[in-house]
């Protein structure tokens, strides 16, 4: 078999959608689950917005639900309203309102020098580290059970 490669040292929209199709279509073939979750409505949103009396946006959380997961992708705060509990009582409202959708479970990543004892407070637990990324940090996945 005759075959050539090719190093780019720039992106290739082509080439990267090209790549992610053929990954979803082994994904699909070998996991319904996978399979299921390119349905349309499978993997719901849920956006917890907060805001200050002026209508800004000061902080909240972007997490999607699917699998029985609620994956909490962003999570941040305006300094200003950071040590007030506004944060614990904003991961809670999301987990409750994961769970009512059907999440039983919760997935996130911190950093080291982010939120890991904050969520650790609110029983996470570090399932995975990889060291020393960044250099001199940590980068967690964290697990929590909601029910």
């Amino acid at each position: 078999m005759d075959y050539q490669v090719e190093i780019l040292l720039e992106n290739n929209d082509d080439f990267t959608t090209f790549l992610n199709t053929k990954i979803r279509e082994y994904n699909d073939e070998h996991s319904p689950y996978h399979k299921e979750s390119r349905k349309k409505g499978s993997v719901r949103p849920l956006n917890i917005i907060v805001t200050d009396f002026q209508q800004q946006w000061i902080g909240g959380i972007t997490a999607e639900v699917y699998w029985g997961w609620v994956e909490i992708n962003k999570f941040w705060f305006s300094q200003e309203f950071r040590g007030k509990g506004i944060g614990g009582q904003l991961l809670a409202k999301a987990e409750e309102t994961a769970k009512q959708m059907g999440a039983t479970k919760a997935l996130l990543t911190t950093y080291d020098f982010q939120a890991r004892t904050f969520y650790e407070a609110r029983g996470y637990q570090v399932v995975g580290e990889i060291k020393d990324y960044p250099p001199g940090s940590s980068y967690f996945t964290m697990v929590k059970t909601l029910i």
